[in-house]
């Protein structure tokens, strides 16, 4: 036994010494604020992240689903636009708390969901982003195979030895390892590092998706008559075809909306993790799916028939009868499109698995350890098998997007509306009889009522999205999905928390510079140190004049 013991120890990640047991369920390195040497990123590392993640094959396809619901291309266009302007707001909102408190978001929502209470979101998301993780790697396998077969053509033609229950051929199965197996090198680089990936990205995948733009331009002789083509729903149908439309932008963001304090902690000021962010993010993801448009258009006359939205299907329809310099240029946008699924890969799915993971188990992981977790489970799970039913897969995805904007609810409502700003970040890190998160038990009955409202606003409509004969009003509820779910959850949070109060809010606005105090960060029992006026009781706090002047480098803001 003593040498079993020894051995577990040698898994466990180094720490703060003097922690308890139960304090080593709730802490590590990567969990902790980001101290000032690792706070690298600037507004400039924002914008190249949000170019670099909106160059993604998801993002080059979003119009196509709205233009097949009868929008025009130009309407589906500016639902674009909206929904990821509204998706860019959300995600300002929590990355505030990750710039100013330079905390990640499994430690920010223990401050609305109870500091055990948060392991359920928390491990929500975590499986979110391992699905995707195997999905966008299975992806990224097929932008692999369109780089080899336009240097070796015989690779089209590989012997497939599997058989065909398994849902996937040798050719497939080869370029997707072979993505998966080059994407793990990159897992490897810590997230204040991994800004430059995305820098090189931002550059490369422009180029590329340009390339792609003029090259099917050229080929078709125009822009092909998808501008040209009206809306075939008038009146009401059009306007919910708008409302779906906006909808299905901000659920393909549910994750990078609660997911945002991963990255923005690591930025300098929280100016720089605004701007950039706000204007970027439907700038990049605008372009992205006004590229995918026109392209698909000059496909209806390159080949004739349909407009084909799948850029890597075109590109491969592009192969047959190729040119040498055609190949050639084939292999240069397909490997554009091969880095731009590995950085999305990171962006969106392994550092938030990584993240997500080191909080459920932080005295053995952390984000680099959790990461390589989140690739191995994704190359077990078989993502073939999901992609091959698409269109449940689909659904049940969309559906999802109801469970995070109902955890993003109770966290920006805590935040902007009941603590106005303040948090106890050393209570963020303790669940000890004094700690303003410990709530009952570890647990905010407040966040989880709220939480469990958001998701049955929407029960019923998801039933009829599957197939199940639901009230029409049902329906409308659940086409509003991702704002039905946030606003209830939202509302329900803030009503409970002004019937029943919770501790340690403000009665004005005032977010507490961690700076200020960040000698007394330990969490260690017997270290905690309370300014005078933080009672560790959990009474509630009156920001005013006495607290800027024992804290002066507190700051009080407005909200944004």
């Amino acid at each position: 036994m003593p040498r079993i013991k020894e051995w577990i120890e040698k898994f466990e990640v180094p720490t703060e010494p003097g922690l308890t047991n139960t304090q080593l369920m709730l802490t590590n390195r990567d969990l902790r604020p980001v101290e000032h040497e690792r706070r690298q990123w600037r507004w400039f590392n924002f914008i190249a992240f949000w170019i670099a993640d909106s160059l993604n094959i998801n993002t080059w396809m979003i119009s196509s689903s709205m233009i097949v619901d009868g929008l025009s291309w130009w309407q589906a266009w500016i639902c674009v636009w909206v929904g990821y302007f509204i998706a860019a707001c959300f995600v300002c909102l929590t990355g505030r708390i990750g710039a100013v408190y330079h905390i990640s978001f499994p430690v920010a929502c223990r401050a609305s969901f109870g500091i055990w209470g948060s392991f359920w979101p928390v491990f929500n998301r975590a499986a979110m982003a391992v699905v995707w993780y195997g999905v966008q790697g299975y992806i990224g396998g097929e932008c692999v195979t369109l780089m080899i077969e336009s240097i070796w053509p015989s690779y089209r033609n590989i012997p497939n030895h599997i058989p065909a229950s398994s849902g996937v051929t040798t050719k497939d199965f080869v370029s997707f390892f072979l993505f998966w197996l080059l994407s793990l090198p990159a897992l490897w680089f810590p997230v204040h590092k991994i800004r430059h990936l995305f820098t090189v990205k931002a550059i490369y995948s422009p180029i590329a998706a340009i390339a792609f733009f003029a090259w099917a331009i050229s080929r078709a002789n125009g822009i092909g008559p998808i501008v040209h083509q009206p809306a075939t729903v008038h009146g009401s149908a059009l306007a919910w075809a708008v409302v779906k439309s906006i909808m299905s932008c901000l659920g393909n963001f549910a994750t990078l909306i609660v997911n945002d304090p991963d990255f923005s902690r690591f930025s300098r000021s929280p100016k720089d993790a605004l701007w950039s962010q706000l204007l970027t993010i439907p700038i990049g993801f605008g372009i992205t799916s006004f590229i995918g448009i026109i392209v698909s258009s000059s496909s209806a006359v390159i080949f004739g028939g349909d407009f084909v939205w799948n850029p890597l299907t075109l590109l491969g329809q592009f192969l047959d009868g190729a040119s040498s310099a055609e190949r050639f240029g084939i292999f240069i946008i397909s490997t554009g499109f091969a880095l731009a699924q590995l950085g999305t890969n990171i962006s969106a799915n392994s550092v938030s698995a990584g993240t997500d993971m080191t909080a459920l188990l932080p005295r053995y992981l952390n984000i680099r350890r959790g990461s390589y977790i989140c690739a191995a489970i994704g190359l077990c799970m078989c993502p073939w098998k999901l992609s091959s039913s698409s269109n449940s897969f689909t659904t049940y995805l969309s559906a999802y997007s109801i469970f995070l904007s109902s955890i993003a609810g109770p966290m920006i409502c805590d935040y902007y509306f009941v603590r106005k700003g303040y948090l106890r970040v050393k209570d963020l890190y303790s669940v000890g009889i004094d700690s303003a998160y410990r709530y009952t038990y570890g647990f905010s009955w407040h966040a989880y009522a709220s939480y469990l409202a958001g998701i049955l606003v929407n029960i019923v409509g998801f039933a009829g999205a599957v197939g199940r004969t639901v009230p029409v009003g049902a329906q409308y509820i659940y086409n509003i999905n991702y704002f039905s779910g946030f606003v209830v959850s939202c509302a329900m949070y803030y009503a409970l928390a002004r019937l029943f109060p919770i501790p340690a809010t403000s009665s004005k606005w005032h977010e507490a510079d961690i700076d200020a105090d960040e000698d007394h960060l330990s969490v260690a029992d017997g270290q905690e140190v309370y300014p005078e006026d933080e009672h560790p009781t959990g009474k509630p706090l009156d920001v005013e004049a006495p607290v800027d002047q024992k804290h002066p480098k507190s700051t009080a803001s407005s909200v944004l």
